[in-house]
């Protein structure tokens, strides 16, 4: 499959089989691209927890309301101190989103679905999982197998016009 036939292939899932987890070599492949995406001067920033004992389940569904039923969740953070900060933004929130779309993509090919939440309460991850104020929580990405009959969004294939996203 080439790259853009898994970019327009993939869609969020939000409906997950929760009885069905992830294989361990599925997870390793997904946590390969946390080491192989790109980040701003190499600093590699990005610090993620993986969520999927019934105890760290349990917090996930504290940090977010959209696990969605995923036996797997990915919080995706960065150190502050180890990024690269211009004077409009600091390099860790781009690097975090890089590594979410490598991960989610990841997934994707290897049969899993994903949904890249912003639905999260960064507080309370800090809480639940004992961050240091040092750390940035990014992105929440639940991970696994789509349930039975779930579809894109219908507005999953609707696109501006690419004259209207060029400047």
């Amino acid at each position: 499959m080439s790259f853009t036939e898994l970019s327009k292939e993939r869609f969020s899932v939000r409906q997950f089989n929760p009885d069905k987890p992830v294989e361990k070599e599925k997870l390793d492949a997904i946590l390969e691209q946390v080491l192989i995406a790109p980040t701003a001067a190499n600093m590699q920033p990005q610090l993620v927890k993986v969520l999927q004992t019934p105890e760290e389940i349990a917090k996930a569904d504290i940090i977010s309301r959209c696990r969605y039923g995923a036996p797997l969740a990915f919080l995706i953070c960065y150190d502050k101190s180890k990024t690269i900060k211009h004077s409009e933004f600091d390099a860790g929130i781009i690097d975090c989103s890089i590594v979410t779309t490598h991960m989610m993509l990841q997934a994707w090919e290897l049969g899993l679905g994903s949904v890249w939440c912003l639905a999260f309460d960064a507080a309370k991850a800090r809480e639940e999982l004992g961050l240091s104020e040092n750390i940035v929580p990014v992105a929440f990405l639940p991970v696994g197998y789509a349930a039975d009959g779930v579809e894109p969004h219908p507005f999953h294939t609707t696109t501006k016009p690419l004259e209207d996203l060029l400047i």
